[in-house]
């Protein structure tokens, strides 16, 4: 892949013209820019869970792909998000088993998902950059009155299930987060109606 370009991820918002799709925030490691990647529930869930640094219950598709190659000796060492096609961005996993390198094809939120699992990079082209990132605007961001309340966007806790929002309420009231255990404690009782 020429002309590499480093993502991290950011968060999500939510894609209010897709019901059960939310819109994955990929930022330029040393730019502007900004790519958005409309994924599902699962895998935005998934997502959320790795950047919330919260433990599943019991391990998710990801964690359990993550385990594989651990025990395969096959290291991730990178996704790349190489193509945008008819609005489908396409990735692959570039794995490492000793001296042989495999490109495996993937849905780009698996791949990320994978990615944030086994601590690897994410890379994009420059000219899907040019083509489909947006620029962000710090300076505007900080005139928008949003849920300024709120300090993770990460995570919408409405993706999780009453078990998930159990949990982490458990560790937010443990680490005497009282501001994110009453925002889990508001998302239960939504869910218990």
């Amino acid at each position: 892949m020429d002309n590499k370009v480093k993502l991290s991820v950011l968060g999500f918002s939510f894609n209010q013209t897709q019901s059960g799709a939310y819109g994955l925030v990929l930022a330029e490691e040393d730019g502007i820019r900004r790519l958005m990647i409309v994924v599902g529930t699962p895998e935005a869930q998934s997502i959320a869970f790795k950047l919330q640094g919260s433990i599943p219950p019991r391990p998710l598709t990801h964690d359990l792909f993550k385990s594989l190659l651990s025990e395969a000796g096959i290291v991730l060492r990178e996704v790349e998000i190489y193509k945008y096609e008819n609005g489908v961005f396409f990735a692959k996993l570039v794995l490492l088993q000793e001296d042989k390198v495999m490109e495996i094809e993937s849905r780009t939120s698996d791949a990320v998902a994978i990615a944030l699992r086994t601590k690897s990079p994410i890379y994009t082209t420059e000219t899907i950059m040019r083509e489909q990132a947006v620029i962000f605007d710090e300076n505007a961001m900080q005139e928008t009155s949003g849920d300024e309340g709120r300090d993770d966007p990460a995570l919408d806790y409405s993706l999780l299930s009453p078990e998930e929002l159990e949990t982490l309420l458990k560790d937010a009231v443990d680490g005497e987060d009282y501001e994110l255990a009453s925002l889990l404690r508001d998302e239960l009782k939504k869910k218990k109606k």
